[in-house]
C-alpha cells in the first residue's frame, strides 16, 4: 500500500514538472549575448594588438642574460629556506 502511495506520487511529480518545463520561456537575449563579458575581457588584455605586425625588436634583455636569470631564479627553490631558531619558555 505505502509503495503503491510512493509510486503515484513520484508519477504525478514527474508529470508535473514535465508539464511545467514545457512551458519554460527560451531565452533568446541571454543565449544571444553568452560568452561576450569572457571575449570582452580577453580582448582588453592585449596591450597592442598590432604588435605581431610590428618588425622592430623589442627592447629589453639579450637572451643570455636572461636564461642566467632564469636559472638563478629557478635554483633559489632547489634548497629550502632556513627555518628560524625558535625559543620556547616553559612549554612541552
Amino acid at each position: 500500500m505505502k509503495n503503491r502511495l510512493l509510486s503515484r506520487r513520484s508519477l504525478a511529480a514527474l508529470t508535473i514538472a514535465g508539464l511545467l518545463s514545457a512551458c519554460a520561456a527560451s531565452t533568446p537575449q541571454f543565449d544571444r549575448r553568452f560568452g561576450a563579458t569572457v571575449r570582452d575581457a580577453m580582448a582588453s588584455q592585449i596591450a597592442d594588438p598590432g604588435a605581431a605586425a610590428n618588425p622592430d625588436p623589442v627592447a629589453g634583455m639579450d637572451g643570455r642574460s636572461a636564461v642566467l636569470a632564469f636559472d638563478h631564479y629557478q635554483k633559489t627553490f632547489a634548497e629550502p629556506a632556513p627555518q628560524p631558531a625558535t625559543l620556547i619558555i616553559g612549554g612541552r
